[in-house]
């Protein structure tokens, strides 16, 4: 099973890169992100999507109610 880079855009996450197995390289997959570290709880969502010029890349798409 090979393995490629995946970038963030937007949110807590901006910038980030990490791995993206071949299970996980399907574009409209969402990933969840939660933040419990120094305060209320932060979720954020993220969709993945792909272009041959920037590659596989999760690109902000909400943020759940604080607390939530």
């Amino acid at each position: 099973m090979s393995s490629r880079n995946v970038r963030f855009v937007g949110g807590p996450l901006d910038g980030r890169m990490q791995d993206l197995r071949d299970s996980e390289a399907v574009a409209g997959r969402l990933l969840r992100h939660i933040h419990l570290h120094d305060g209320p709880k932060i979720e954020t969502h993220y969709e993945l999507h792909y272009t041959p010029e920037a590659g596989w890349v999760y690109h902000l798409c909400g943020q759940g109610p604080p607390g939530s």
